[in-house]
């Protein structure tokens, strides 16, 4: 288990937190955390404000691919898989991977990536649809601190019971006093989040071995 930014080449958001803070309320959470139409393409107050394909994923494709060392036909899942973006860039870099993504979201789904929406299933991260060591790369971005906090304990297990190995996730978290209070004007639809060292012993006591790093906005 190790800590390691696997998402430095990820363009950063330059949405002023003050201003989020201002606009959010309990009744746009809780529509944010339909992960419906509203939250993936209506307007920026419930969530994406669009999400569109730009090819931003494609260089963390390759660095996720490189740091794991992966074989091209090794099986790769992406739990909390939106559209499809990032196993879309998986499946051009690597043509004989075999390619599986879930998503809480019927309309993520719906409206996925052509080109994977077949690998592509609804459900929660909680209770992962497959079978021990399936996997030989289980990857959740920002997706598992979504979860209610035994919820996503049990998504840590479950990851970990799925992957062959090697897994990593990515959660909203702090380091200082500052960075906490600009993470929770930021927060949106996240249920579970902590300090680091806070994280750090979750992730031991669930029995996560993967390795992760963190969302400070």
């Amino acid at each position: 288990m190790a800590e390691i930014n696997l998402l430095d080449l990820y363009p950063k958001s330059k949405r002023p937190i003050d201003e989020r803070v201002r606009v959010i309320s309990a009744e746009t959470r809780a529509i944010a955390r339909q992960y419906g139409q509203e939250f993936f393409d209506g307007d920026r107050l419930y969530g994406y404000g669009g999400y569109k394909y730009d090819g931003r994923w494609v260089p963390i494709a390759k660095r996720i691919g490189d740091h794991y060392r992966l074989a091209k036909d090794a099986a790769i899942l992406d739990v909390g898989c939106a559209k499809g973006f990032l196993l879309h860039d998986f499946r051009n870099l690597m043509p004989k991977a075999k390619l599986a993504g879930l998503d809480i979201s019927e309309y993520a789904i719906q409206n996925a990536m052509e080109s994977v929406r077949g690998d592509l299933t609804v459900g929660t991260a909680s209770d992962l649809p497959y079978e021990d060591k399936s996997f030989d790369l289980v990857i959740s971005i920002n997706t598992i601190h979504n979860l209610p906090r035994e919820e996503c304990a049990q998504a840590l297990r479950e990851i970990s019971r799925v992957s062959r190995g090697a897994a990593f996730v990515t959660v909203d978290a702090w380091r200082t006093d500052e960075e906490k209070q600009r993470l929770l004007k930021w927060i949106l639809t996240a249920q579970t989040y902590m300090s680091t060292s806070d994280w750090e012993q979750f992730f031991e006591k669930a029995g996560y071995r993967g390795d992760y790093f963190w969302f400070i906005p």
